[in-house]
């Protein structure tokens, strides 16, 4: 080896041994005619000396250095004089007096500094990702994915589960996002998918009575990204048989409370707690509600249906919902802040947002007219309003209002400091609709996707198309502080269940046999009871880091347009390799 030790390990032990580094030129400090150079790797930071008293021509060796530079060096370890330690490091209180010195590579200028609070765009740090990437802040998110995974792995063999790799080149089942595709040079014509989840492979293994399977898997969609999104993620992807939702829930939890233990030092409570999909929507305007905070909506659309108030009218007659929200503090908003506010939930899709102010129990409003005395108390006690809040209302379409609500909810809540960044609150959201309708297509889609049992009480609602709506699934999805880490499922294991829901959905048999028929044809051979999780491997690290992107752990991510700036991808590639694949480009 090049060096004895790594830059992020001595210590007052080491003192008086000789020692080798090797490293980057990190910070470079000159005090009179000494130099101190901050040697860091990946390990950690460890100050150097060059004092001319003792090597004049090795001091000169010294004041080549630049930022950046590649060098091993070779020196006795010594302690560092009184009032000059640095605590904020494990190697604080030491110093190499370097006795000789190589550079083994030099570098130019970096196009920013490697340090862990720079201002630079996002761009430029994926460009120069392996720049980025010695920051000692991106070091320990990607030691801590390691650890992560490691305890992840420990745990489910702890479990008896076993880790299988399922394809990364399979069909195209689209039936959420889009897939993307890979063109097959041996079968013109035809193309291979990369998978969205493992979730056919999954239930396959259950069939083959695996039993207990899981698997840190790389996972592929075709859609518009934001903070938390990646054209490829990683999920912690679970799959067992002979199981119930409480199996599920008991496996999920202990997971979660020895990640969290381990990786973060945080103790979770089991079991977590419970919320139906109908009681978040009611209480929270979403499905995935973050409960750090109160300030929940109220639904009044019995109470205004026969105000004279025509907007609220209106949306009542016409099954929309009107839905009530007390902003604690702010009945003393200005219109300036207010007409902020009704520009805010009109971009959520809203027409408007009506404001009531709270004055001595009372409801005050440009619009209180409209309203009897009866109407007003109703709504100050429905929403818990009290004196000085600000009562917010929007009237609209069920799905515009919940969430042109809860997206207000959530910026009053951050604006006014309601919630404790350092608290984790983890719930489990049950009991999902099984179905959605498409209003533009005209026809009901599978809420999760296809392969989610109904509740047993719900089946007798599949024969009758005006009680789709009424039918409840067996899936749940994790929750943490208002984001879904994870989702999944009690999966349909009988052919002719299957096949229903295909058609229920508006898959006709052969559109069906196209797309699933390994499927169906591998539950004639008996195919278990069974169900499983998935959780968000990236989004789980983001809670644990600290930090608001997944771009932030993963080692190479792309960009909001699904590019990476660092190797250009994706590119064009020349005709040859086209033809190869029989693929014209439209111009």
């Amino acid at each position: 080896m090049l060096r004895t030790h790594n830059c992020g390990e001595l210590s007052e032990k080491d003192i008086g041994k000789p020692v080798a580094l090797c490293g980057w030129v990190g910070a470079r400090r000159d005090h009179g005619q000494l130099i101190f150079i901050d040697l860091r790797d990946g390990y950690g930071i460890t100050q150097i000396v060059f004092n001319p008293e003792r090597d004049k021509a090795l001091h000169k060796q010294g004041e080549m250095l630049r930022s950046e530079f590649v060098v091993r060096v070779e020196g006795t370890l010594e302690r560092r004089p009184a009032n000059t330690e640095n605590d904020r490091i494990p190697t604080g209180r030491v110093e190499i007096i370097v006795t000789k010195i190589e550079i083994l590579n030099e570098s130019i200028t970096p196009p920013f500094e490697i340090m862990d609070a720079i201002s630079v765009t996002e761009e430029s740090r994926l460009k120069y990702r392996y720049l980025d990437l010695r920051r000692p802040l991106m070091q320990k998110s990607l030691r801590l994915r390691h650890k992560v995974c490691k305890l992840t792995r420990d745990y489910f063999d702890s479990k008896d589960f076993i880790e299988v790799e399922t394809p990364v080149l399979t069909k195209s089942t689209p039936e959420g996002a889009r897939d993307y595709l890979v063109p097959s040079r041996l079968n013109p014509g035809m193309f291979y998918a990369l998978p969205q989840s493992p979730q056919l492979f999954k239930q396959l293994m259950m069939v083959a009575s695996l039993d207990r399977y899981f698997q840190i898997a790389k996972c592929f969609r075709d859609e518009d990204l934001r903070a938390d999104r990646q054209p490829e993620f990683t999920q912690i992807d679970i799959e067992m048989s002979f199981v119930t939702e409480e199996d599920i829930f008991e496996l999920s939890e202990g997971l979660m409370k020895k990640l969290f233990k381990e990786a973060v030092g945080v103790d979770l409570k089991t079991p977590f707690p419970r919320m139906t999909y109908a009681e978040a929507m009611a209480r929270f305007g979403c499905d995935k509600p973050d409960t750090r905070f109160g300030m929940e909506l109220a639904e009044i659309s019995g109470i205004v249906e026969k105000s004279k108030f025509k907007i609220f009218q209106e949306a009542v007659k016409s099954k929309g919902r009107v839905i009530a929200l007390a902003a604690k503090g702010c009945g003393s908003y200005s219109r300036g802040q207010i007409d902020e506010l009704t520009e805010f939930v009109k971009g959520c899709g809203a027409k408007g947002l009506a404001n009531f102010k709270v004055e001595k129990g009372l409801l005050t409003s440009q619009i209180d007219k409209f309203f009897s005395k009866e109407e007003l108390s109703a709504i100050k006690d429905a929403s818990l309003a009290s004196d000085g809040d600000m009562v917010f209302i929007v009237a609209d379409k069920e799905r515009i209002a919940y969430d042109a609500m809860s997206a207000l909810r959530k910026l009053l809540g951050n604006r006014l400091g309601l919630i404790d960044e350092k608290r984790f609150d983890l719930l489990w959201v049950v009991d999902f609709p099984l179905f959605k309708y498409n209003e533009e297509g005209k026809r009901w889609e599978s809420e999760h996707h296809p392969f989610t049992s109904c509740r047993p009480d719900d089946v007798k609602f599949l024969d009758r198309p005006d009680d789709l709506r009424n039918v409840r699934s067996r899936s749940y999805d994790l929750v943490i502080n208002g984001t879904e880490m994870g989702s999944g499922s009690i999966r349909i294991h009988e052919k002719s269940m299957q096949e229903r829901i295909f058609r229920i959905i508006g898959l006709g048999e052969e559109e069906a046999r196209a797309r699933f028929g390994f499927l169906l044809d591998a539950f004639k051979f008996g195919a278990p009871p069974h169900g499983g999780v998935a959780f968000g491997l990236d989004r789980l690290l983001t809670f644990f880091v600290g930090c608001e992107s997944i771009r932030d752990v993963i080692a190479f991510p792309k960009s909001q347009r699904a590019f990476c700036p660092l190797t250009s991808a994706p590119s064009h590639v020349d005709q040859r390799q086209l033809d190869e694949l029989s693929i014209r480009i439209k111009k």
